[in-house]
């Protein structure tokens, strides 16, 4: 059966609690890029939701990961925190312009991550989503948003952003209920309920729940056990990429979390 490529990853790789749960000590600081990237198949670049990088900086990441590595980019907040988000135009093309192609066939998908208290506004959305070109400098680009205000979950958003080929963000959190409708040709997923008690996380049998639906996403199908706007898509014949990445809850969780189902996925 014809499958996209499922990719497993974590949230950057400078995290303090790491040396202790993830790293090996005779892996240095400046190599923890190098031996993250071997042991996942994507990380979530969240740095630059804080601050822009250089060019420079953005390739020498390139450089150090496997060939078949891809990245994900977190958007900057001075972009998807504005009240009015299709006024970021300038700030938009300052972000694409800063240095992110320099990750090349390793740019995956840019994710969009709307504040909380930002409500669905019809007009303002489309606006915005007219700013999101579909490449830059011969890169193509995906884009992947994040809605966290419930005012999203209704069947007129669904419509904006398939008909741009937009992926909506599936976000597995306790405080925001998330949205697993499908509408690109890719699957972005965030899973934020890892336990610190659990060693993986996630439990296996969870982990196994997650890696039925990531085939499911991979092959065409819709998952049917997971909160939507709409009924699931019929059309079950069309591939998607997908990528699952552990995020937050208890973060220091997340390797062992992403390592573990990457081995159940075989």
């Amino acid at each position: 059966m014809a499958e996209g490529t499922i990719r497993v990853g974590i949230g950057g790789w400078n995290y303090e609690p790491w040396r202790k749960t993830f790293y090996p000590a005779t892996v240095s600081k400046s190599a923890e890029l190098e031996y993250a990237s071997r042991q996942v198949t994507s990380i979530e670049i969240n740095g630059t939701f804080y601050r822009l990088q250089k060019p420079a900086i953005f390739a020498k990441w390139r450089d150090a990961t496997p060939d078949d590595f891809l990245f994900s980019v977190k958007a900057p907040r001075f972009i998807v925190q504005r009240t009015e988000l299709a006024g970021a135009g300038s700030a938009i093309e300052r972000f694409l312009g800063s240095g992110i192609t320099e990750l090349k066939t390793k740019l995956g998908p840019i994710l969009w991550q709307l504040a909380d208290t930002k409500k669905f506004d019809a007009a303002d959305l489309e606006g915005f989503l007219s700013l999101l070109p579909p490449e830059a400098d011969g890169v193509p680009l995906r884009h992947a948003l994040e809605p966290r205000h419930a005012s999203f979950r209704t069947p007129q958003f669904l419509e904006i952003v398939r008909r741009r080929g937009i992926a909506v963000v599936y976000e597995d959190d306790a405080v925001h209920e998330g949205i697993a409708d499908l509408t690109a040709d890719f699957v972005y997923a965030r899973l934020r309920r890892a336990t610190a008690d659990c060693a993986t996380g996630y439990t296996v049998p969870a982990l196994r729940q997650w890696l039925a639906r990531a085939r499911d996403w991979a092959t065409g199908k819709d998952p049917t056990d997971l909160p939507r706007i709409a009924p699931p898509v019929k059309d079950a014949t069309k591939t998607r990429d997908v990528f699952v990445y552990f995020i937050n809850g208890a973060k220091e969780r997340a390797p062992a979390a992403a390592q573990k189902l990457l081995s159940l996925l075989g």
